[in-house]
């Protein structure tokens, strides 16, 4: 594996931690800038939709750029909404400032993963988007308990401030070990578009939608949740966090066994299941905390059981574009993520945190009728899946 793999997938990692940081450090925001935490989750929605949206139109724009040049332009964008986050003094600011670091953020992660499977053998290509992948989904689970800690320890800009610190070091890292990457061509937005076709691979991407948005509709507000509900410090907080992070990269491997074993088809549709009613209990339990870590490690590590098998699936039901349905999986992903913090950040205005999971459990459910549905449809262009 070329090294140059593992720069990118850290990258991946600093840029990543951006999207859900706030999570953990949301009560204090609040109150500092004096909004109420529904409009700080906000935050976190704003910055899923432009990254969900961004991707394929950047992509399409800068087609013509040496790719080299375009990753440190970016990273230097990212740098500049990170320092502006950091010193912003009113909630207006900070919001720019998520818009600015999430549209850089995300033709970043597409930057990675294109330089990574162009300067490795093609006989590493699949290790290579694994790779950066790893540093994706570890930036989304380890962001929000790194933000915590931070934040308690220092302040809610203390977490964006180290992020700009990691970006400068990762800027002058990809200057001086990045080669000059000529463009190659881009599919135009509106082929991509086109690729996305039939209620089977419709409602297949839509199973990843429901599934973060239920998902994320409880763990955006999962720090509000632990001290309102079980009266936790900052320190307990933290190490919750720690081991739902545990949790959800033991999720990843043992998803990739579980779909090797069972079949994408099957995987998709137990992990669904299991997850709407393993979300369901958390509030249910928290009448004992030990119990309550038991069901938080299940529902961690199901949040990310089900990658492997959604992924595979997707390469099974479209080969001919499996490379598009992988990047419309990713703003798949964050379109859930944006939709799961408006939809929690509603049900803490208008009712109560206690209700969130359960929220957010129909809307795995919702996830799980989705795959049935994909299931039961006839297969695209006669693939034969698993």
């Amino acid at each position: 594996m070329d090294f140059r793999v593992y720069i990118l997938a850290i990258t991946s990692f600093v840029v990543g931690m951006v999207e859900l940081i706030v999570g953990g450090i949301m009560d204090v925001i609040s109150k500092d800038l004096q909004v109420t935490v529904s409009m700080t989750g906000q935050l976190i929605t704003v910055f899923s939709v432009v990254f969900a949206l961004s991707a394929p139109i950047l992509l399409t724009i800068t087609s013509k750029v040496e790719r080299k040049k375009l990753y440190i332009l970016t990273l230097f964008v990212f740098f500049i909404g990170n320092v502006i986050s950091s010193v912003s003094p009113n909630y207006s600011t900070l919001l720019f400032a998520r818009i600015l670091s999430a549209a850089s953020c995300s033709l970043i992660v597409v930057l990675s993963l294109t330089i990574a499977t162009s300067i490795v053998k093609s006989n590493y290509k699949a290790r290579a988007i694994g790779m950066i992948y790893m540093g994706i989904s570890g930036s989304l689970v380890f962001g929000v308990p790194l933000g915590t800690m931070l934040g308690n320890m220092y302040g809610w800009r203390s977490p964006f401030i180290l992020i700009s610190i990691l970006t400068l070091i990762s800027m002058l890292i990809a200057y001086f070990f990045l080669s000059e990457i000529p463009p190659k061509r881009t599919v135009p937005l509106r082929q991509q578009l086109l690729s996305l076709k039939g209620s089977k691979l419709i409602s297949a991407q839509l199973i990843s939608v429901f599934m973060l948005t239920g998902h994320v509709t409880f763990y955006a507000y999962l720090t509000p949740f632990l001290k309102t509900q079980l009266g936790l410090g900052p320190t307990w907080i933290s190490m919750v966090y720690f081991i739902f992070g545990i949790a959800a990269v033991m999720g990843g491997g043992i998803g990739g066994l579980v779909s090797d074993k069972w079949g994408s088809t099957r995987s998709i549709l137990i992990i669904t299941a299991l997850f709407s009613v393993v979300m369901f209990l958390l509030p249910v339990v928290t009448f004992s905390f030990y119990l309550f870590l038991v069901v938080l490690f299940l529902w961690s590590m199901l949040s990310w059981t089900i990658t492997p098998a959604q992924q595979n699936y997707l390469i099974q039901i479209a080969p001919e574009s499996a490379d598009i349905q992988q990047s419309f999986n990713n703003s798949a992903l964050h379109l859930g993520i944006a939709l799961g913090s408006a939809l929690g950040g509603m049900v803490v205005e208008n009712y109560s945190i206690l209700y969130n999971a359960w929220v957010g459990s129909l809307c795995v459910l919702l996830a799980f009728l989705c795959a049935v549905f994909s299931l039961t449809r006839p297969m695209i262009a006669g693939v034969k899946g698993s």
